[in-house]
């Protein structure tokens, strides 16, 4: 059976200038709110993939297969962790890691690089990252760079929000898709993105407290800045 992409294309022809870019989200509320801030440019795909790695895997593979892009963007909203990203913000992956590929040992958990099975974090262009970031400050949205981990399943409790930030002190936020897209990019030799709105943070399920509409007008904002940037 032939898989769906949901999509929006706002980039049917390509530019002569510059490369088309793929955005990736998961979900249609992310995908509206990205095109929302690109307000129609031509150079950009826009598709919700699904949520998930595999997800966002597959469909950025069959996007980018499909046609010609210079970028591949994982875009949508995510968990900040405390004291690097506070809810409303915005944060520009560094690198786009797997949290949860690896194994359990009696030593604790074991990513499956540390167990010799390949790499699970893919680099964002540092000099993209960097100019990102500075556009994103310099237009007033509070914004951090750091790695942003992919998990399959979300943090809700403070003991693995505590044990996440132990592995991964450095980590910005958390969110579902951005490894996945990025693995799909880099095996087409195709640059990776990955820019997160947060709307709650990394710990205890609050849903009362998140902040989803103005994490996604905090995301639209960003795509209007990424307009400017690639």
């Amino acid at each position: 059976m032939e898989a769906k992409l949901d999509s929006t294309s706002v980039h049917p022809e390509k530019a002569e200038e510059q490369p088309r870019v793929l955005i990736v989200t998961a979900v249609a509320a992310e995908r509206d709110a990205v095109l929302r801030g690109l307000a129609g440019s031509r150079r950009f795909n826009v598709i919700a993939a699904g949520a998930g790695p595999a997800a966002a895997a597959a469909g950025t593979a069959a996007a980018l297969a499909a046609g010609s892009y210079g970028c591949a963007v994982s875009a949508g909203i995510g968990g900040g962790f405390a004291g690097r990203a506070p809810v409303g913000s915005l944060v520009v992956a560094s690198e786009m890691r797997d949290a949860a590929l690896g194994a359990e040992t009696p030593e604790g958990f074991r990513s499956a690089a540390e167990l010799g099975f390949g790499s699970v974090s893919v680099p964002a262009p540092a000099g993209t990252v960097q100019a990102l970031a500075a556009a994103l400050a310099a237009a007033g949205l509070t914004v951090s760079t750091g790695p942003v981990l992919t998990v399959s399943t979300a943090t809700g409790t403070a003991g693995t929000a505590a044990a996440l930030a132990a592995r991964h002190p450095e980590a910005a936020a958390e969110a579902m898709e951005g490894h996945g897209v990025a693995v799909a990019a880099q095996a087409l030799g195709i640059a990776a993105l990955e820019v997160r709105a947060i709307s709650n943070p990394v710990g205890p399920r609050d849903r009362a407290a998140w902040k989803i509409n103005e994490a996604l007008d905090a995301l639209a904002a960003a795509a209007a800045i990424l307009r400017e940037v690639l």
